[in-house]
């Protein structure tokens, strides 16, 4: 039985990878570690948490000690890293937490693979789940390649740079196996509320402003959050040792066009009448280093590994909003803070 060690499996990509792994690959066991912070919620993960193949374990990567008994323990044939501080106002806050968490973080699972695997690393793979904010902003054309100078501009994008440093610097150096992978902006079910599209459905829902950066004129490239699962999930399996795959959806939307959209759909599901919600929309002072733009080219994922998106963004954006108005308990222990509990109450017992 291989292990597969999954970092972040608690957060919103994590927990649909962690699904998709869990009942995909019954003959793995999957390992969970998560730190559980804000962005952590093991609610996400009830379907499975019983799962036979499937063990959590609450761990906080910045601790080097744990980090090396967790891969004692459990001896990992492989490492998908998503755990990481992502969320950019926070970073423009407190640059710190994302130096240690994305930088330190990452570097104590390389030294932890290395020491674990030694020089017989064959069958191996260190995977690092990146983002297209390292390569900076696009102008009104083009697109990040794999091969893209990196222009990071915020605390937040350059600590995730310095961790893709790092990992393909120890695959050079140490001949450690791996492969990274840079996603554009992922939505769907399970993301938590800080992020545009939950936050402006929940908004939404309750009458309250929604806050737009400058003019709403950044564009994004928008994928579908169960299609980057499945994307990780061919790479790690199947792409090329000391490779870099792009992530991306083809779907750049301004932001504020993607909110009006947001906003017609919520009016039809929420039976009120047409423009009402496009009345909430506030314009607020921009972001300090605001990207304008972000856009991914794929082919080379596509070509080389036949992985296609599934959906087109108007029909899971449909599908996003109706898990969230089906889900209100879920946002409602979100946002109260009473997701905490949930860890206390079904692991600090077990």
């Amino acid at each position: 039985m291989k292990t597969i060690l999954i970092t972040g499996g608690a957060g919103f990509i994590g927990s649909h990878l962690i699904r998709l792994f869990v009942n995909k690959y019954p003959d793995y066991k999957i390992v969970n570690l998560d730190k559980l912070t804000y962005a952590g919620n093991l609610e996400n993960l009830i379907d499975i948490e019983n799962a036979p193949n499937y063990e959590f374990v609450k761990a906080d990567i910045v601790d080097a000690d744990v980090i090396f008994e967790v891969f004692e323990k459990y001896q990992p044939d492989g490492v998908i890293h998503l755990a990481a501080e992502s969320h950019v106002d926070r970073s423009i806050a407190n640059p710190n937490e994302f130096i240690f968490t994305n930088i330190v973080g990452t570097a104590n699972l390389l030294n932890a693979a290395r020491k674990t695997w030694g020089d017989n690393s064959k069958g191996k793979r260190f995977y690092h789940v990146s983002t297209d904010e390292v390569y900076g902003s696009l102008g009104e054309t083009g697109f990040f390649l794999e091969d893209t100078a990196y222009d990071p501009r915020s605390p937040y994008s350059a600590s995730k740079a310095s961790s893709d440093h790092l990992v393909r610097a120890y695959g050079h150096t140490f001949g450690l196996p791996l492969v990274v992978s840079n996603c554009s902006n992922n939505y769907g079910s399970f993301q938590f509320p800080e992020k545009l599209i939950p936050l402006f459905i929940n908004n939404i829902r309750n009458n309250k402003a929604l806050p737009v950066y400058g003019k709403g004129e950044n564009i994004r490239d928008w994928l579908w959050v169960e299609d980057h699962a499945r994307a990780i999930d061919v790479i790690f399996h199947k792409g090329k040792n000391l490779e870099t795959y792009n992530i991306g959806g083809h779907n750049e939307w301004t932001n504020i066009d993607l909110i009006k959209l947001m906003c017609k759909v919520m009016d039809r599901k929420l039976g009120r009448n047409k423009g009402d919600s496009e009345k909430l929309i506030t314009y607020v002072k921009d972001r300090a280093g605001h990207d304008m733009r972000y856009a991914i080219d794929s082919t080379k994922l596509q070509k080389e590994l036949n992985w296609v998106p599934s959906l087109q963004f108007e029909e899971g954006i449909e599908k996003t909003i109706d898990w969230y108005l089906e889900n209100e308990d879920w946002m409602n222990n979100i946002t109260s803070g009473d997701y905490e509990k949930y860890y206390n109450e079904q692991y600090t017992k077990r």
